[in-house]
């Protein structure tokens, strides 16, 4: 397998997770209005499955996708179908905003147990990055209420989720091929969802449809990027440049949605720029010993 360390290559795979990361938010919040989220998850796992089914044909069909680290796949994947359940379940009870916010508390999770099980070293740089980031996260959002409401402990309960899966994702790479990640994360979730899916099954109107395939298709391939994201670096490399995911909100918003971009988002975005900025710092190289 191609792992060759990069913190370019990895910069743009992610690039394309922020891209299908922010389109999904906006589709999942349209659909998710309408049809239960248990429906949504099981109708894009099986639209995921049918769309990724030409790259497992195109690399030797499921012989490929064998594994034996089936224990962690399940594992892995029973934990983010639960966050991904509730932050579906956020979407409809609180304000978008304040759903990527809270998500972004997800790199501590990830960083703690990257550090702690996968031996990834935590220099200065990811430190400051991780801390700008969540700095900026907060200046761009001000929460204003100090009461939490329940869409908001799920928000953070998926957060927590999500922060397990990724430390587990890049635990995978070392010894499983991305696209097999793919694979055993839409077998199982989509027999993880089947029976709750069906128990509260509606026939989808004709509009929606659109709106559950851009779910599909941006559900599927952006785990495929992250993934071949933490392939090329630390997962305490990776995850910090997910925060421009929140300043790009920011701007998704104000096109699309005609929401308000102030000085607070402007100094929050710029922020997290730095972070990520001082994050891409190569390490330095241990000074080299002098033979006497």
């Amino acid at each position: 397998m191609d792992r060759t360390q990069s913190k370019t290559l990895a910069a743009l795979w992610m690039a394309g997770w922020l891209t299908l990361m922010l389109i999904i938010a906006i589709a999942g919040r349209e659909a998710a209005r309408e049809i239960n989220v248990f429906q949504l998850m099981e109708m894009r796992s099986i639209l995921g499955f049918l769309m990724l089914y030409p790259l497992i044909r195109a690399r030797g069909g499921f012989a490929m996708m064998k594994t034996k680290r089936l224990p962690e796949h399940v594992a892995r994947n029973l934990i983010h179908y639960g966050a991904q359940l509730g932050w579906f379940f956020a979407l409809t009870l609180i304000p978008i905003g304040q759903v990527v916010a809270i998500e972004f508390t997800m790199p501590i999770w990830t960083a703690i147990l990257a550090a702690t099980f996968l031996g990834e070293r935590m220099t200065p740089w990811k430190i400051a990055a991780i801390v700008l980031g969540i700095v900026g996260v907060f200046v761009i959002v001000r929460p204003a209420a100090s009461e939490i409401n329940p869409g908001q402990l799920i928000a953070l309960a998926a957060a927590v989720g999500f922060g397990v899966s990724v430390a587990m994702v890049k635990s995978l790479t070392r010894t499983e091929q991305t696209l097999s990640i793919m694979f055993w994360m839409l077998v199982i979730q989509s027999a993880a969802g089947l029976f709750p899916a069906l128990y509260v099954w509606t026939w989808p109107p004709a509009h929606l449809w659109g709106w559950v395939v851009v779910i599909a298709f941006c559900g599927t391939f952006s785990h495929y990027c992250m993934a071949r994201a933490m392939l090329h670096a630390d997962a305490t490399v990776v995850i910090p440049m997910d925060f421009l995911r929140v300043p790009l909100s920011a701007a998704a918003g104000w096109l699309i949605y005609s929401e308000r971009l102030d000085a607070f988002t402007v100094f929050g975005a710029a922020l997290i720029l730095t972070g990520n900025l001082l994050n891409l710092k190569p390490n330095p190289s241990p000074p080299a010993r002098v033979q006497g």
